[in-house]
């Protein structure tokens, strides 16, 4: 067969791994020749700073282990049609694999390039990988696409999750590689400017670290449901940036904590409806692709929210100078470690899209930009989810109150100071991390007062409480 030899491009996106992925498994045992290819194209190019100065750590840890089973990983940019015609012409590869994605813009991208390839007599397959279950999979009893999590969870929660493939430990090599460009060129963290030696040390990235993550949230995963809300307890999994960049698959994940149910550890299933809970933010998206840009319930469309994200009350919130302790201390923790805790997502959330009365899109943006972990379907349905216009059953009055959020889940206020410098005699370095992470046009010092508060929590409540009670009317 004239293709028995030929290479296969394996093209990499979200899926920086060796082990759990089906599409290279696949090229590997081919036997043919396998180029691992990363194309830095307009998707890509778009990343808000955190995200793309994130992925080019991954992307350095990919290239490691990829030389560590004799590999590499080849450096384009462009189009990702034009760039991969190119490589075929180059190497004469007859194949190109890649895991799918499921956002709107990749799915028109990935169609266009399988058809254009397919034309031109190139085998253009692409593979699962990125979720546990494909979301046209998952229906309800009548067919149609799941609109409320917990229904969707009932339907999945004892459903047949393949097996992680092994680790792909070899696969053959071209005579010659094809050129590549130099990651360090890129400069993908250019946007994070001072921001990325402050977030820095708090990044491990690549497979193995991912691995060790998951294997210590084992060691402690009895404690998961009682603890994955307190602020000041690590109590979650961490694993979100490594699933986010695919460096380690979702497979992997469910069945570790499968089998350490089956030794008697406790607090799996707690977990694993959090996995799937991921897996509902794809389905939305995937099935309406709209949650992205639009109100996922059109009805909220009039809604009076602020759209200014110049506004000042919006700019304090940027700048975590709120006033609200529970508030500025989860945005703080996001500029100084490029992640914040699910628990204060939710209440930096509610406070920007009602105590402020500000489109939930404006702190979609700010996530999109400032998130190392950001996740296009889990940071567009989260939003929405808080703001009311999601898929939430109960949003009108779901108005978190900061204040007894924090007294809840931070009760001694340690995570306050953990974050928050002023007004401390002796501030933690983590708190005052974030005066060195912030732009200095902020012009912002930690001998500053903490700023009384914006807005006071009960009439922001009673504000948003009235235009919801007025939407509901109308």
């Amino acid at each position: 067969m004239k293709n028995e030899r030929s290479p296969i491009i394996m093209w990499f996106r979200r899926d920086l791994r060796l082990s759990d992925h089906p599409a290279l498994s696949a090229a590997a045992e081919t036997g043919r020749p396998v180029i691992p290819v990363f194309i830095l194209d307009q998707g890509v190019q778009t990343l808000g700073a955190a995200p793309k100065w994130r992925l080019g750590l991954g992307l350095e840890a990919f290239s490691r282990a990829l030389e560590q089973v004799g590999s590499r990983l080849i450096l384009r940019q462009g189009y990702a049609l034009t760039v991969l015609q190119e490589l075929i012409a180059e190497t004469g590869a007859k194949g190109v694999f890649w895991s799918r994605a499921y956002d709107p813009d990749a799915i028109a991208r990935d169609t266009k390039i399988k058809a254009a390839l397919n034309d031109q007599g190139v085998e253009a397959k692409s593979f699962s990988g990125h979720l546990l279950f494909e979301p046209w999979t998952v229906a309800t009893k009548t067919g149609q696409p799941f609109r409320v999590f917990t229904p969707m969870w009932r339907a999945v929660r004892n459903r047949n999750v393949p097996v992680p493939n092994d680790a792909v430990s070899h696969f053959g090599s071209p005579m010659t590689w094809p050129v590549s460009e130099d990651l360090e060129r890129w400069n993908l963290g250019a946007q994070m400017r001072r921001g990325a030696s402050v977030v820095a040390p708090h990044v491990r990235p690549g497979e193995t670290a991912a691995f060790e993550a998951l294997h210590h949230f084992l060691d402690r995963i009895s404690d998961y449901s009682d603890q994955r809300d307190r602020l000041n307890v690590d109590g979650t999994s961490n694993l979100s940036e490594y699933l986010n960049l695919g460096e380690i698959g979702p497979r992997s994940v469910w069945h570790a904590v499968q089998r350490a149910g089956m030794t008697g550890v406790q607090g799996g299933e707690p977990f694993l409806r959090q996995l799937v809970w991921r897996e509902f933010a794809y389905h939305l998206m995937y099935h309406t692709p709209s949650l992205l840009s639009s109100n996922w319930k059109p009805d909220w469309d009039s809604f009076p929210w602020n759209t200014d994200p110049e506004r000042p009350e919006v700019i304090a919130w940027k700048q975590a100078k709120t006033g609200v302790p529970g508030v500025d201390a989860g945005l703080r923790q996001m500029y100084v470690t490029g992640r914040m805790h699910n628990r204060a997502r939710m209440i930096v959330a509610s406070y920007l899209t009602k105590h402020l009365m500000t489109h939930w899109k404006i702190g979609m943006d700010w996530f999109a930009d400032c998130l190392i972990d950001w996740d296009p379907a889990a940071n567009a349905m989260g939003w929405q989810w808080v703001a009311g216009s999601g898929p939430d059953a109960s949003p009108f009055f779901r108005i978190f109150n900061p204040q007894t959020q924090q007294e809840k889940f931070d009760p001694q206020s340690d995570y306050v100071r953990q974050w928050i410098a002023e007004g401390q005699s002796i501030p933690p370095a983590t708190a005052l991390a974030y005066f060195d992470a912030v732009p200095k046009s902020w012009n912002l010092s930690p001998q500053d007062p903490y700023p009384q508060p914006i807005v006071a929590l009960v009439a922001g409540r009673a504000r948003a409480l009235a235009a919801y009670e007025g939407r509901k009317n109308q």
